[in-house]
């Protein structure tokens, strides 16, 4: 394949065989790099920034984890900052979020590309293919996907990170799509553009799926003190059971999505229906039988839509017909998970009219983020059966 020498992060589609970038490259809007790291450029009220700073920072935090201004590259931790900011990019390019595509491209464009020998451009070719694939067609990524990334000099490590960020990323697009779409904010939508599709229904046909890691764990006789620190509060929390020790490989960014699931998600007996329905909606379109079955063993709401859920999309308009309160939720959130880009103001609407407060919307749709960060990481890392 002829090589490219020149780079093209100055615009979103980024070339992923690029050598070292001239010094004059520019983003289309260079200011975005200097956003805040969560909201962006979004403006909130102080009494917003009030009542939701406590998980805003918690995701702030998360976002400079992932993605620091300068990363110490070693033979166990090889991702370097071009490889985490064009990952982000690449996924946010997927979710088509405009602000999201800004602020990362923006912040890629000066950092020095891979050389551009075949070793390199086949290493950056199977990062983006991966990360495009889990965010964009989770079911696509098995066993094999994660021989690939070994094979390009991916360690466990990086393996878990790299899963990490691009579940995070995900939840960033959606975050920011609902923050937009309660300010009344334009949304950018390019006909032609394929959403997200629904994974398939066979994969939902066994009751009581299980997930089982498919690369090695953290050994408690290895265990560091950072990682024994972290958990400590990992392992009580439901959506972590059976992946805290695998997920511990990155302990900083297993603390911060700790820290966002004690923020957004209510443990049961507190765990409401509306949340529920939410984690059924989105492992279903994701494609995370485990957490299907993790969601409906905390359902308690009528018994038809587990099954309604499972069966498509037929099925649950059926359902939801005289369920107005869900029926609203259903449509956001789908909406929200298939088309981040598209998602606005009068996808919120009928929540609304249906007695959410902006507040109690905005908790459960950034709560579909969460969920869809966790999803990719049970399709990322193990097998369900």
């Amino acid at each position: 394949m002829e090589q490219r020498h020149f780079s093209g992060k100055s615009h979103w589609y980024h070339e992923t065989q690029s050598s070292l970038c001239p010094a004059d490259v520019q983003p289309l809007v260079p200011e975005a790099a200097h956003a805040d790291r969560f909201l962006l450029d979004l403006a909130l009220s102080p009494e917003q920034l009030a009542e939701e700073q406590p998980w805003i920072t918690a995701a702030r935090s998360a976002s400079e984890t992932l993605l620091p201004e300068s990363v110490c590259v070693n033979r166990m931790h090889t991702l370097s900052s071009y490889d985490r900011l064009s990952t982000a990019l690449t996924v946010a390019q997927v979710y088509g979020v405009q602000r999201l595509c800004n602020h990362y491209a923006a912040r890629l464009a000066p950092q020095p590309g891979p050389d551009s020998s075949r070793e390199s451009n086949r290493r950056l070719t199977q990062i983006t293919q991966y990360a495009r694939q889990l965010a964009s067609q989770p079911t696509l990524i098995d066993n094999a996907s994660r021989t690939q990334l070994d094979e390009v000099g991916l360690s466990v490590n990086d393996i878990v990170t790299f899963n990490q960020l691009i579940g995070f990323i995900g939840f960033h697009a959606r975050a920011v799509a609902v923050w937009q779409a309660l300010q009344g904010l334009p949304v950018r939508w390019l006909p032609g553009l394929d959403t997200l599709q629904d994974a398939p229904a066979e994969l939902f046909t066994t009751a009581g799926a299980s997930w089982a890691a498919d690369l090695p764990a953290v050994e408690l006789r290895y265990a560091q003190t950072e990682q024994l620190e972290v958990l400590s509060i990992s392992q009580p929390l439901r959506p972590l059971q059976g992946m805290s020790w695998l997920l511990a490989h990155d302990a900083p960014a297993l603390c911060a999505l700790s820290q966002l699931i004690r923020l957004l998600w209510q443990p049961a007996p507190t765990q409401t229906d509306e949340q529920t329905l939410v984690m059924l909606l989105s492992a279903r379109i994701n494609g995370s039988p485990s957490c299907f079955t993790e969601a409906a063993l905390l359902w308690r709401g009528d018994s038809g839509l587990p099954d309604a859920v499972r069966n498509g999309e037929r099925a649950l308009q059926a359902w939801s017909h005289n369920h107005p309160r869900e029926r609203a939720i259903i449509q956001a959130v789908q909406m929200l998970t298939r088309a981040p880009d598209r998602f606005s103001a009068a996808h919120i609407q009928p929540l609304l009219e249906q007695g959410f407060s902006a507040s109690q919307a905005l908790r459960l749709l950034v709560s579909s983020g969460l969920f869809g960060w966790l999803n990719r990481l049970k399709v990322g890392l193990g097998s369900q059966a």
